[in-house]
């Protein structure tokens, strides 16, 4: 058990900038591509990924101070802590259950993919975490039952990547990726509740007809429309609202404005090798699969780089934060997370096909049930920190995070046999 989970390790370890040339070599050696051709692509992948988490961590490390700032201004007191999405991956990747569940999830997907039940061969392994989180719950409220472990692990890879088929076109037409989809279950589960709300908004008189995309805004105000232009303003809000100094507003309007400006870049390099891929791949399938079409899952990273999908998470931050203390029910304190809803937007930035406005009423709701799905999962997610021996930070009895209230599916499963077992962790 511990050689498998220290090979599985060592493989996360490398991360998707090191194995996903790897990964996309092998695919296109076995989709008959020359080994040159193959190499390339895998190795334009491995640079785009490189660049697009470069951005990401300066996203990250620009907004983390400005949140918390932000939340201790408005003197906001909750007691679950977020501890972020790295934290939850870490308690996941560090459950018993691993060495059974990883290579479960691949064997589910071969089995769909050969069966025609799903169109997505799911790559994006790093973030299987997402499953092993809902596989790790269940194996805990169950009181270890390894039956229910599995049954879980199989309904939430089957669901997500029958909703990453699903999506697909959208996500194709929207963000102009073919042949891809995301099997992420972190923000693929909110796409038919974005879909329903967006059909609400179509029969809303007065509302249907707003249309506020980033291609308006820019045509209409010229530079001031501009995604850089957006990103200094929207910079500039949320460090005047954290009550930073002119040097440090500047330094944060810049940098979040430099953000808008790059991610798309960095994408438009990792399409550079995956176009060839998803090409190449078309063709091999048509010929030997002439009814088929298959699909390549990759991690939503690649789509937030979006100007709408920033514009959109950005103006949410702060409307989060006041969630928060408003929103009955709701313990979590949002903070380390919020940078997360980048990733947690972007399907229904994607479903209002690029119209900011719609996409800021959906969210609404949105971030509501994030924030009370991580208020739930709360005392489990503290369970399973103390099993994987979390080091807890100070202050800090009960931890959960924002982005682990986007795990809705995983919550799904769990919530009838929290239930059912009559789970009282503390």
């Amino acid at each position: 058990m511990d050689a498998v989970l220290n090979v599985i390790n060592f493989i996360l370890d490398l991360g998707p900038s090191v194995m996903m040339p790897i990964i996309i070599t092998i695919l296109g050696l076995a989709l008959r591509q020359n080994f040159v051709k193959s190499f390339r692509a895998g190795l334009i992948i491995g640079v785009g990924f490189v660049g697009i988490n470069t951005i990401i961590g300066l996203l990250t490390g620009t907004l983390g101070p400005v949140t918390q700032a932000m939340v201790k201004n408005m003197g906001v007191s909750l007691d679950i802590m977020d501890v972020g999405w790295p934290i939850s991956a870490a308690v996941s990747f560090g459950s018993v259950v691993v060495p059974v569940v990883m290579p479960a999830i691949l064997i589910i997907n071969v089995i769909m993919l050969a069966f025609n039940w799903t169109k997505t061969a799911n790559v994006d392994v790093w973030n299987y975490w997402q499953i092993l989180f809902c596989a790790s719950i269940v194996y805990h409220t169950t009181g270890n039952n390894w039956l229910w472990t599995i049954v879980a692990t199989i309904i939430c890879t089957a669901l997500t990547l029958v909703l990453a088929d699903i999506s697909a076109s959208t996500i194709q037409k929207f963000f102009g990726m073919p042949g891809i989809s995301l099997p992420h279950v972190g923000t693929v589960g909110w796409y038919p509740v974005a879909v329903v709300c967006n059909k609400i908004l179509d029969k809303i008189p007065g509302i249907n007809n707003i249309q506020l995309d980033q291609e308006k805004i820019q045509s209409k105000f010229g530079m001031v429309g501009e995604p850089l232009t957006i990103g200094i303003v929207l910079g500039a809000v949320l460090a005047l609202l954290a009550k930073y100094d002119l040097a440090n507003t500047l330094t944060t309007a810049i940098t979040l404005g430099a953000c808008m400006v790059l991610l798309p870049r960095m994408v438009a390099i990792l399409m550079e090798g995956l176009i060839p891929l998803s090409e190449g791949a078309r063709e091999f399938l048509k010929q030997r699969f002439p009814d088929r079409e298959f699909y390549i899952g990759l991690d939503t990273a690649v789509v937030i780089g979006h100007p709408a999908v920033i514009a959109t998470a950005i103006v949410m931050i702060p409307v989060a934060v006041l969630l928060a203390v408003v929103l009955p029910g709701n313990r979590l304190l949002p903070f380390t997370d919020l940078v997360m809803l980048t990733f947690i937007l972007s399907f229904v930035v994607a479903v209002c096909n690029g119209n900011i406005f719609r996409s800021l009423i959906i969210s609404l709701p949105i971030v509501a049930l994030c924030l009370l799905i991580a208020t739930d999962f709360g005392p489990v997610h503290t369970v399973m920190g103390h099993a994987a021996g979390f080091d807890f930070p100070e202050g800090a009895n009960i931890i959960s995070s924002l982005y682990g209230g986007t795990l809705q599916i995983p919550w799904l499963i769990w919530k009838p046999f929290a239930v059912l077992f009559n789970y009282v962790p503390m």
